[in-house]
């Protein structure tokens, strides 16, 4: 049979890609090379006096002018060669994520932009839920079905271990209804969100599994409608290639004025009562 197209199940991905374009719209500044990194391409109708040339870098084989097929985790690109760097809900299945980010800000030129979004730790939160409650329930045991997806703290981290400047994250969590907890796994595998975990259990989980977890999600999360509920948290970061024009932080003790002065208030010393 004739397989689903994936535009008919990204609704995630061009979500996300909206968010992006518009943050991407709110900097003040012309790329004239940039690099997306993904499943398909999601910036190639971006103005050229936004992205003058674009590179895409996925392993969908769209129609994308300029096409370069290649592993996140094995960048084929000389160090210093993009202005900027995309990616589209592709980042949080990458084995080596610290990896990845390092060659990604290596890629970068000075002050190049690195602008992505990712599923964060929110992401099918019930499905995990109710899939560990239904595999308790039917074997006594308990197999990761559900990805992990790391959180925003984390995410933080990993941008300054890379070596980005001026690192920020933030999230936003998007409620979407089912009519039952299929309809989901229908759409999660066509969005090529299916369990990737290389540690996961081989055996076919079986019929028993799945309808024990559709009854507790259906018990657990179903509005007054009946539908479902599944969350996806999408974490966007930003992170700059360093360059000496960025802000800095001031050297500890370089302060001229004191925290007392600018409060109108006297300095209490360690070891002074403050009664």
């Amino acid at each position: 049979p004739r397989l689903p197209k994936f535009s008919n199940h990204s609704f995630l991905h061009d979500w996300a890609a909206r968010e992006m374009k518009g943050r991407l719209y709110d900097i003040n500044r012309a790329f004239p090379l940039a690099l997306e990194i993904g499943i398909k391409s999601f910036f190639d109708d971006t103005p050229a006096d936004k992205i003058e040339k674009l590179i895409s870098m996925n392993i969908g084989g769209d129609n994308t002018k300029n096409l370069c097929t290649a592993d996140e985790e094995f960048l084929p690109f000389a160090n210093e060669s993009f202005d900027l760097a995309l990616g589209t809900l592709n980042l949080h299945t990458v084995n080596d994520l610290p990896g990845a980010l390092l060659q990604i800000r290596k890629s970068l030129k000075p002050d190049g932009l690195f602008l992505a979004a990712m599923l964060g730790g929110e992401t099918l939160h019930e499905l995990r839920q109710v899939m560990t409650q239904a595999e308790m329930n039917i074997r006594g045991g308990i197999s990761p079905r559900v990805f992990p997806f790391a959180d925003k703290q984390q995410m933080g981290a990993l941008l300054q271990r890379a070596g980005f400047n001026l690192p920020v994250v933030d999230s936003d969590i998007l409620s979407v209804t089912y009519d039952n907890v299929f309809k989901l796994f229908h759409d999660l595998r066509h969005m090529g969100e299916g369990n990737a975990i290389a540690a996961r259990d081989k055996t076919p989980p079986g019929k028993k599994l799945f309808m024990e977890a559709a009854r507790l999600y259906q018990e657990q999360f179903a509005g007054a409608d009946g539908r479902i509920t599944a969350s996806f948290e999408i974490i966007f970061l930003t992170g700059w290639a360093p360059h000496s024009s960025q802000q800095k932080p001031l050297r500890p003790g370089s302060a001229e004025t004191s925290l007392a002065d600018a409060l109108n208030t006297s300095e209490i010393k360690i070891g002074d009562s403050c009664s």
